[in-house]
């Protein structure tokens, strides 16, 4: 070999090392290193049975379990547009270089999956791969569905197929260049998908291997609660340290007693996750209320307890911009206290103030109570503005409780106002949130 061909093949060696390493550092480690351990494959571990449905459905039909693993897994609310049939796609997911719009999922021939054989659907959900051979986008969470087990994922498949077709063609979506190749998807799996099944911990109880199962595989709490990388891929480094998702901020979900769930009692993770609010905390809104709405709160119970034995194993991760306490309860008389911005302050009176209270303890439902949650203690106050343009509404055993959406009532300068207004009243540190803020907010969240 000469002298030249030599150097030319060095190069070549040290760049394919050189992309490796980046490779492997942009990567970083999967949903569950963290926990170490011993795994095996699902069907040798005989401690329990992380996978599947609870206990009572065991003996159900294939499509009574497929339909609580569609809602384990929320399908419909990303499948669904509000006012349109359930599964029919055609939501839009707004990001910052376009819009992507969900597909219809019902078994329609034409329009949805009804030509998908099993093995068609099981390389959709777990790989990313549609009937075509085209690839799906991430928006698409199939990284973490290649944890469930085929079994569930054809179960899904069965309640999906046993519904009405409903003939629907989603929008074309508008991604730009180089957003709207979706051959390079291929190369982006390669990275990202491990396309591997949920392998059981030894070391762990069966209750734990269960809530990792429903947290990582069906729940896909990463998809929204872990900050993304480089890549655009999750970053569990950061594993559950909160992220801004389609303009709504997830919270931390770790163990970091600060600024994550570890003051949480395990009352309070279970009120939360199966009706949307834990008293001291606040009550889940925008795509989390969704979630509850339509997911957690059809767990059955043993699940619940199963998801939040597993969140009390997560490494704590702190969220330097949330702060470490909360703010006491704000004075009984819209005399006293902040009043710092007079326009929020006429906002608040006219709109919030007979629901929320002037000391945030509401008088009309403890849900309504602003005292202590998440929401009024992020100084960005991101939450806190989308609730005032878009709404929320709470389902609860004892009926729904609604905030109107004041979008269309008030401008992004009024609503601003209030957010500010009500970030420093009633939380640790008011918000500066422009006009223009609350114009982009509207944007990501708009139909």
């Amino acid at each position: 070999m000469s002298r030249t061909m030599r150097i030319l093949a060095s190069i070549v060696v040290i760049a394919i090392v050189a992309v490796g390493i980046g490779v492997w550092i942009i990567r970083g480690p999967g949903p569950l290193d963290f926990a170490g351990g011993t795994k095996v494959a699902l069907g040798d571990y005989s401690a329990g049975k992380p996978a599947g449905v609870p206990a009572k459905l065991e003996k159900a039909s294939l499509v009574e379990r497929g339909e609580y693993l569609a809602k384990a897994a929320d399908c419909m609310v990303c499948h669904t547009k509000p006012g349109e049939k359930d599964y029919a796609g055609g939501l839009a997911f707004k990001l910052p270089f376009g819009t992507l719009y969900s597909t219809n999922i019902t078994p329609d021939k034409d329009t949805g999956i009804g030509n998908y054989s099993d093995q068609d659907f099981l390389n959709a959900v777990q790989r990313g791969k549609r009937h075509d051979g085209a690839r799906l986008y991430p928006a698409m969470p199939y990284t973490s569905y290649t944890y469930m087990n085929d079994e569930d994922v054809l179960a899904v498949k069965a309640y999906l197929f046993s519904l009405p077709a409903v003939r629907a063609k989603a929008p074309d979506n508008t991604l730009s260049f180089p957003f709207n190749q979706r051959w390079a998807m291929i190369f982006w799996s390669a990275v990202f998908n491990p396309d591997t099944r949920f392998a059981p911990d030894t070391s762990k109880s069966p209750e734990w291997n269960r809530g990792a199962y429903l947290a990582e595989a069906l729940a896909h709490c990463g998809e929204c609660h872990t900050p993304r990388n480089l890549g655009f891929a999750l970053d569990n480094r950061k594993k559950f340290a909160g992220a801004i998702t389609a303009g709504w901020h997830a919270f931390n979900i770790s163990s970091d007693k600060a600024t994550g769930l570890g003051n949480w009692s395990d009352e309070d993770l279970i009120s939360y996750l199966s009706v949307g609010h834990a008293p001291g905390h606040g009550s889940a809104s925008g795509p989390m209320g969704e979630a509850v709405d339509h997911s957690f709160s059809q767990f059955a119970p043993e699940d619940i307890r199963s998801i939040v034995a597993y969140l009390r194993s997560v490494p704590p991760q702190s969220s330097p911009d949330l702060p470490a306490t909360t703010a006491p309860v704000a004075p009984s008389s819209h005399k006293d206290g902040v009043t710092a911005d007079a326009r929020g302050k006429k906002v608040f009176a006219s709109a919030c103030a007979s629901c929320h209270g002037w000391s945030g303890e509401s008088p009309v439902s403890p849900m309504a109570t602003l005292t202590g949650t998440w929401a009024v203690n992020d100084p960005a106050a991101t939450n806190v503005a989308q609730i005032v343009i878009s709404g929320t509404i709470r389902h609860t055993p004892d009926g729904a409780l609604s905030m109107p959406a004041f979008g269309n009532a008030y401008s992004d300068d009024e609503i601003a106002a209030v957010a500010n207004y009500v970030t420093a009243r009633f939380g640790t540190k008011g918000s500066k949130l422009t006009a223009k803020d609350v114009a982009e907010l509207r944007e990501q969240t708009a139909e």
